[in-house]
């Protein structure tokens, strides 16, 4: 049985995204999975030395970790995966309580590209990250219908069908009681989930998310729907893909080719990576050459390890939508179950190239896993990802790949349910044999 086909890792998936209604949530979930599997956290403020074996650092919705094999010399190649684990929703703003009409509502900013349109009539919820007087911080996740963004009855705007317009401001403010604005009133109802007085709350980062579950869909449950697939499904395929390494090492300790599978999941891609854990910022290029020293490596095997460094940016990628063939390239469509997409741009907005294409192929070969390419239109602009970031920030050659899937960025996102599985076997093969 393949990943593929075997139920228990995707129901590992689903509990996953269930687990992950934030990037605080998945890098919690995702440390979570690693600690089971050996794997130690690190403090950055702390020495690290003579590290082997599993470990990671977790920074805010960041997370990177890495395998070290017993034996493995200090200039030893990296095999990076890189994600994200942010995806587009409704965060909510420093003064939260608002309202009009005799209505409660909450005050929220539109964060990455969101189809508002599929956030209306939704059962919402609320989670994120507390930070406390302490300078400590704690997860917060009210898992109920306590919002709602309320679109307006068709009576009312006979256009909607035709127009789909929005005021971007007003239409997203979502509902939660009746009654005037009252200072204060949602942060007591966070707090009070929090197990926590409001007075301990000098700041946070909340957003909304859909409750409905994660589930399958389909006449044969060929396929997954969820909210944030995009990019979960990735970090997810990313941490089997390393933990799987862990054992592969562990069976063959005295392997003479040696590589050092990483795990780097990022936060704020959907708005730039611009941030302290985005692929913009420093941390990984810190935390790999930490890892190095901690080896006893100079600064000629940290180059030497970069140098000898392969790079996949897995991220959603699009699958042909039935409806809109004509926006997609006329001879590349991917579909769902066809395995993971090489996503290729010439003009760099993926960082794919010849080398990268061939090393990924290579490990779909050998892992029995179906590979698709994806190239955009040329008459349609092209999005992009973490990929031409890492490799121009590190220099190391880098692979766009993701799974293929529709309504990318919508409030519930639709994937194979083959191809999440197909991924992790293909990153697995990429990171210890590539």
């Amino acid at each position: 049985m393949t990943l593929a086909t075997d139920p228990s890792h995707t129901e590992d998936l689903l509990a996953f995204l269930q687990g992950s209604s934030s990037p605080y949530h998945a890098v919690s979930q995702a440390a979570r999975r690693l600690e089971k599997a050996g794997f130690t956290e690190l403090s950055e403020t702390e020495e690290w030395t003579g590290r082997s074996g599993g470990c990671f650092v977790a920074r805010g919705g960041a997370l990177i970790a890495w395998y070290v094999p017993e034996g493995a010399p200090a200039h030893t190649p990296f095999r990076i995966v890189g994600a994200h684990t942010d995806s587009p929703n409704l965060r909510v703003k420093p003064r939260p309580d608002t309202g009009s009409a005799g209505w409660r509502q909450v005050a929220v900013e539109i964060y990455g590209g969101v189809p508002l349109n599929t956030w209306l009539d939704r059962d919402l919820g609320i989670s994120g990250r507390l930070t406390l007087r302490d300078g400590s911080s704690t997860l917060v996740k009210v898992d109920e219908p306590l919002f709602r963004v309320p679109q307006l009855a068709i009576h009312l705007d006979r256009s909607v069908n035709e127009s789909m317009a929005l005021d971007r401001q007003r239409q997203t403010q979502p509902i939660w009681s009746l009654g005037r604005p009252e200072q204060g009133a949602l942060l007591r109802r966070i707090a009070y989930e929090a197990d926590l007085e409001p007075t301990e709350i000098l700041g946070w980062d909340l957003m909304l998310h859909d409750i409905q579950a994660p589930g399958h869909l389909g006449a044969e449950r060929e396929f997954l729907v969820s909210s944030r697939l995009d990019n979960l499904v990735s970090v997810h395929a990313g941490v089997t893909a390393l933990t799987a390494a862990t054992e592969a090492w562990a069976k063959d300790a005295g392997a003479e080719s040696f590589r050092v599978p990483v795990l780097a999941a990022f936060d704020h891609e959907e708005v730039g990576s611009g941030s302290e854990t985005g692929a913009q910022s420093p941390l990984l290029e810190r935390v790999l050459n930490r890892s190095v020293g901690a080896r006893g490596g100079s600064g000629e095997d940290w180059s030497r390890a970069l140098a000898g460094a392969l790079c996949v940016s897995a991220d959603m990628s699009h699958a042909v939508h039935p409806n809109y063939s004509e926006r997609h390239d006329p001879d590349n469509h991917p579909l769902p179950n066809g395995g993971p997409v090489v996503k290729v741009n010439v003009n760099q907005r993926y960082a794919t190239d010849g080398t990268g294409l061939a090393a990924f192929a290579a490990a779909c070969e050998r892992a029995g896993v179906p590979l698709q390419r994806f190239v955009s239109n040329n008459a349609m602009p092209c999005g992009t990802s973490i990929g031409p970031i890492t490799a121009a920030r590190l220099g190391v050659t880098t692979v766009d790949v993701g799974v293929p899937g529709l309504s990318m960025h919508s409030a519930r996102e639709l994937v194979g349910a083959r191809d999440p599985g197909h991924l992790a076997q293909a990153l697995a093969e990429f990171v210890t044999t590539s």
